[in-house]
């Protein structure tokens, strides 16, 4: 059975990184930018995120951290793990340069306005490539502990909405250096292969994490992934669809995005 979710859980993963690859076929196919749709996709797994995180992960750290300690530092580990897993992103997000920044992202259109400088587009898109790989490595610790700690019902929309997500990020790789090169094969597999670190940051998760899995380990994670996903959602999800001005569509989506958790934990209560 344990065998049967970590395989599960590295597929999940794996199908959420390699999402980079789709938003890569967008840019290289594309001529405009579907604003609508990319701001309600965007708003959808915000949605996702923030309502999982309060809702389901949060609760359940809390109670198997209360159950480990006392009242008190069970809520203090649990603040602790919970404000960990935002300083963690925010931290790469610090250390990155905004101009190259994965998340800094525009649209199609723009990202073609700016092929005059070839060699200065390369090497910026390789440093954006590289930093989508740096910030897929921690949403991977965060996927891969999703699936082993939670259910199905947790799981598979989590992995969709991480997996939205690096769509545009796939869109910024694959533009810059197509722009650079005019090559459509070499864009792809750079903007492909980035999306790769977050499989990677599910293996390391395994190999370091999984001999030490503990109810407190998994009560850390819990709290720590739900940081991870807030901080996505507020610093990069609603921003970026606001920045393609379509607010109120963004906002339906969020609102969809938390109604489709909230079903699915409403269903399979007691089914975990």
């Amino acid at each position: 059975m344990l065998d049967n979710t970590i395989w599960l859980a590295f597929g999940l993963t794996t199908l959420a990184g390699l999402s980079t690859g789709i938003g890569s076929l967008i840019a290289l196919t594309a001529q405009r930018t579907n604003t609508k749709f990319l701001s309600a996709s965007l708003g959808f797994s915000a949605g996702v995120m923030l309502y999982v995180s309060f809702m389901d992960l949060l609760p359940i750290a809390g109670e198997e951290l209360k159950a480990l300690f006392d009242e008190k530092r069970g809520t203090l580990a649990l603040i602790i793990a919970f404000f960990g897993g935002m300083s963690l992103i925010m931290l790469i997000d610090f250390l990155i340069p905004k101009p190259n920044n994965p998340h800094e992202l525009q649209s199609v259109e723009d990202m073609k306005k700016r092929g005059d400088r070839q060699k200065i587009l390369y090497r910026v898109g390789i440093i954006t490539a590289l930093s989508l790989a740096i910030h897929n490595f921690p949403e991977g610790i965060a996927t891969f502990a999703t699936a082993m700690t939670s259910g199905l019902s947790i799981s598979i929309p989590i992995t969709i909405a991480i997996a939205i997500h690096n769509i545009p990020e796939g869109i910024a790789v694959s533009a810059l250096i197509y722009l650079a090169t005019g090559n459509k094969r070499k864009a792809f597999w750079i903007s492909f292969l980035s999306g790769l670190s977050e499989p990677l940051g599910a293996f390391t998760a395994w190999v370091f994490l999984m001999p030490f899995w503990t109810p407190l380990l998994n009560g850390v994670m819990m709290a720590l992934v739900a940081g991870i996903m807030v901080y996505i959602a507020q610093d990069e999800l609603l921003p970026t669809a606001s920045k393609y001005g379509e607010h109120h569509i963004s906002i339906s989506g969020l609102i969809a995005g938390m109604l489709l958790m909230a079903l699915c934990l409403y269903v399979f209560i007691g089914a975990n």
